[in-house]
C-alpha cells in the first residue's frame, strides 16, 4: 500500500526518498551535519507536532499539558546531568535564537558585546555586522593571530580592557583548535563582563569528555542540539542558577512563542543516547578521524589554518594551491563528497566564493569510519583538487566513494 506520505503527496515523498539516498551515498564532511538515530527521528515525527505548549512546565497558557510538561522537564534534567549545568532551557528553535536570547538576558540593546570575527571562525550571531546581533548591540570583534591561526588571549584581553564589553563571547563556528574557556572567564571577570559561550559545534565533544567544558567557566552556555551532539535541529541554553529567570524570560516571551515539543522530545532521546559510554567512544573517534584526515591533507600539500586540528573540524586555506573554495566544493559534491566553502583568516575573496574549505568528521564517524577511511578520503580530495575540469576522474572518484558508503551503511540504532 505504501506509506501515508506516498499516498498523500507522492512528489514530496519522492524528494525525501531522493534526499535519504543522497545522504546514504555521500561522504558528508560538513562539520555541522550528522545522522540521528531512528529513535530521534520517530520522536521528531510524533504526535507532539500537534501540540502548543506556550510557557514553561506547570506555567502554560494552554491546557492539555499533562505529558508535554513531563517531556520538557525530562529534557532539561537530562541536559543538566549530561553537562553538569545548574539550569537548562530547551525551547530555542535554533542556536541563533539561543544566542540572541542569551544576549538579551544579560545585556540591553546598545550595550557592547565582543566575539570572534566571522572571517576568523566566528558565527554570524557573535556580533557580525550583517546579523541583528551586530545591529542591536555595539559589536567588537577579536581575530586570530595571523602567524599561528590561533586565538591570542593576550590580544583578546587587551581589546576587552579597551572596549569594556558587557558580554564576552567564546566559541566558534570554524575554529579547529581547543578553546581555553578558563582564559575567557578570567578576561571577562577582569573587565566586569558576562561570559557567554557558544559551544554549538563542540557540544558532543564536551559531552563525550574530549573537549574542555565551558560550563564551570561561563555564565551562560548556548548550543545547537545537532552537529556533534547528534540530536534534532534546535537550540538549548545552559546557565548558572542566578541567570535562570533572565534567560527563561528572554526566550519566552522575549523572543519566541510556543516551543516545538516534537523537537524537545527528540532532544530528550538524543541526550539519553549521549549519556551512554558508547557516545564517549564516538566522541574520541571523531577527534582521531579529524586528526588523521588533517595529517594526510598536510602531507598532500594543503595548508590548514592553525596547522591542524584538536577537534572535529578542519579548515583548509586553498590559496597556496591557486584554488577557490566554491569550485572545489562543487567538484567534490559531484564526486559525492560534501563539504562547504568557507572564508579563512585574511581572506580577500568574497564570502560567496572564498578561499577556504571547511571539513568535519562527525557524520563519517557515526557511520563507523575510522582512520583508514580518512586516508582514502584525503586522497580523493587531493585527486579532485588536481582534476577540477576532468569529469571522468571526478566520476571515477564518485563511484569509489559510493562503494565505500555501501560498506558503512547509515546506522539506525545508537544504543
Amino acid at each position: 500500500m505504501g506509506s501515508s506520505l506516498e499516498r498523500t503527496d507522492r512528489q514530496v515523498y519522492e524528494l525525501i526518498c531522493g534526499e535519504e539516498a543522497r545522504q546514504a551515498g555521500s561522504i558528508r564532511l560538513i562539520p555541522s551535519e550528522n545522522y540521528v538515530s531512528k529513535a530521534v527521528r520517530e520522536a521528531t515525527g510524533s504526535c507532539l507536532t500537534n501540540k502548543y505548549s506556550e510557557g514553561y512546565p506547570t506555567k502554560r497558557y494552554y491546557e492539555g499539558q499533562q505529558f508535554t510538561d513531563q517531556i520538557e522537564m525530562l529534557a532539561c534534567q537530562r541536559a543538566m546531568e549530561l553537562f553538569g549545568a545548574e539550569g537548562a532551557n530547551v525551547q530555542p528553535h535554533s542556536g541563533s535564537e539561543a544566542n540572541l536570547a542569551a544576549y538579551g538576558a544579560l545585556a540591553e540593546p546598545g550595550d557592547t558585546i565582543m566575539g570572534l570575527a566571522l572571517p576568523h571562525g566566528g558565527h554570524l550571531t557573535h556580533g557580525w555586522k550583517v546579523s541583528y546581533t551586530g545591529k542591536f548591540f555595539k559589536s567588537v570583534q577579536y581575530e586570530l593571530d595571523p602567524s599561528t591561526g590561533r586565538l591570542d588571549y593576550d590580544r583578546i584581553e587587551q581589546l576587552a580592557k579597551e572596549h569594556r564589553p558587557k558580554i564576552l563571547i567564546s566559541g566558534s563556528s570554524a575554529y579547529p583548535r581547543q578553546i581555553d574557556f578558563a582564559q575567557f572567564d578570567r578576561i571577562a571577570k577582569a573587565v566586569g563582563a558576562y561570559h557567554i559561550c557558544d559551544m554549538a559545534h563542540i557540544a558532543g565533544l564536551v559531552a563525550g569528555g574530549v573537549h574542555m567544558s565551558p560550563i564551570p567557566y561561563a555564565d551562560v552556555v548556548t548550543t545547537t542540539t545537532h552537529k556533534t551532539l547528534r540530536g534534532p535541529r534546535g537550540g538549548m541554553i545552559l546557565f548558572k542558577q542566578q541567570h535562570a529567570a533572565a534567560v527563561n524570560k528572554s526566550v519566552f516571551p522575549g523572543l519566541q512563542g510556543g516551543p516545538h515539543m516534537h523537537t524537545i522530545s527528540a532532544l530528550a532521546v538524543a541526550l539519553k543516547e549521549a549519556a551512554l559510554p558508547s557516545f564517549q567512544e564516538y566522541a574520541r573517534q571523531i577527534v582521531k578521524n579529524a586528526k588523521r584526515l588533517a595529517e594526510r591533507l598536510l602531507e598532500y600539500g594543503f595548508h590548514l589554518v592553525s596547522g591542524g586540528t584538536d577537534n572535529h573540524l578542519i579548515l583548509i586555506d586553498l590559496r597556496n594551491k591557486g584554488l577557490a573554495g566554491k569550485p572545489l566544493a562543487k567538484a567534490l559534491d559531484r564526486a559525492h563528497i560534501e563539504c562547504n566553502y568557507n572564508s579563512v583568516p585574511g581572506d580577500t575573496a568574497p564570502p560567496f566564493n572564498p578561499s577556504g574549505l571547511r571539513l568535519g568528521t562527525p557524520a563519517t564517524t557515526t557511520r563507523g569510519m575510522k582512520e583508514e577511511q580518512m586516508d582514502q578520503i584525503a586522497l580523493w580530495i587531493k585527486t579532485v583538487a588536481e582534476n577540477l575540469d576532468n569529469e571522468l576522474v571526478i566520476e571515477k572518484v564518485g563511484r569509489q566513494v559510493q562503494d565505500l558508503c555501501r560498506q558503512f551503511p547509515v546506522p539506525e540504532v545508537f544504543v
